[in-house]
């Protein structure tokens, strides 16, 4: 006996689940003139350091609409990756932003650069959340935008930031982070939190050690945050990015099931918070 290998069979599942979890159903015939439209939007964080984004939303659909930040790993907002979310985003009837965290024309030419980049952010939060503020601040005052009913998600370095984000005190409804660093690098900063927070992550991640998980969802309880941890067996860091190869003992590696999975769960996550009074 034969059985059909599990990626095809949850990317059927994934197609039929996209349909539920949208948070903005789109009917037939808006959806046959629907067309995503994108656009770089240059912006500047408080200190004038001058940022470029990407913007998309679906121009067939009238009305306001929940707004979705995109954060970018550690490569930055150019590698293809954040342009391709925000358009997904887009489609399902959101109006989603792609953030620069290091600022318009910075691009790591390798992981040495974009390790020792990320780190300048990670080492000083207060900077990191101030960058993903401006961010939010272009969804904000965006015409389309319920600022009602605003989100965050990120990759890898990009799920910090999301997280971080939501830590700064910001009105969000949600942050949700893809394989991205999970601390408590300032212990008590979660109390700040005003919404949910989705943490998608590999079991099998060597960059999250355990004494991280464990002080992450600590102070996540102590703030009385409403939270949700999804772990993937088998997935190791990068699990969404097809560019991190496929070979998991290296620390970083896609994993086709894992992203599936994943992608799901944060659809479904926001399609609740989004609908909430």
């Amino acid at each position: 006996m034969t059985f059909p290998r599990p990626n095809l069979r949850y990317r059927s599942l994934l197609g039929t689940l996209v349909v539920v979890v949208a948070g903005v159903a789109l009917t037939a015939s808006s959806a046959a003139q629907a067309k995503v439209v994108v656009e770089k939007v240059r912006y500047t964080d408080t200190d004038k350091t001058v940022l470029e984004g990407i913007l998309a939303f679906d121009d067939a659909i009238k009305g306001k609409r929940p707004g979705v930040l995109v954060v970018h790993d550690w490569m930055g907002v150019g590698t293809g990756q954040p342009e391709e979310e925000v358009k997904a985003l887009a489609a399902l009837g959101y109006v989603a932003f792609a953030a620069d965290i290091y600022g318009k024309g910075v691009a790591p030419k390798d992981g040495k650069e974009a390790g020792a980049l990320a780190g300048k952010y990670k080492s000083d939060r207060p900077l990191m959340q101030r960058r993903a503020q401006a961010g939010l601040k272009v969804l904000q005052e965006h015409a389309r935008v319920d600022v009602t009913k605003l989100g965050a998600m990120g990759f890898c370095f990009g799920g910090t930031v999301a997280i971080e984000l939501a830590k700064s005190g910001a009105d969000i409804d949600g942050a949700v982070s893809f394989h991205g660093g999970l601390d408590a690098a300032v212990p008590g900063a979660s109390k700040k939190i005003k919404g949910s927070v989705l943490a998608l992550h590999g079991a099998a991640d060597p960059f999250v050690p355990a004494k991280d998980l464990a002080a992450f969802k600590a102070d996540l309880d102590g703030a009385k945050v409403d939270w949700q941890l999804v772990e993937y067996s088998g997935a190791v860091h990068a699990f969404t990015n097809p560019k991190a190869g496929d070979d998991p003992t290296k620390g970083a590696a896609y994993n086709a099931l894992a992203a599936a999975r994943s992608k799901v769960a944060m659809k479904a996550f926001f399609a609740e918070v989004f609908a909430r009074p």
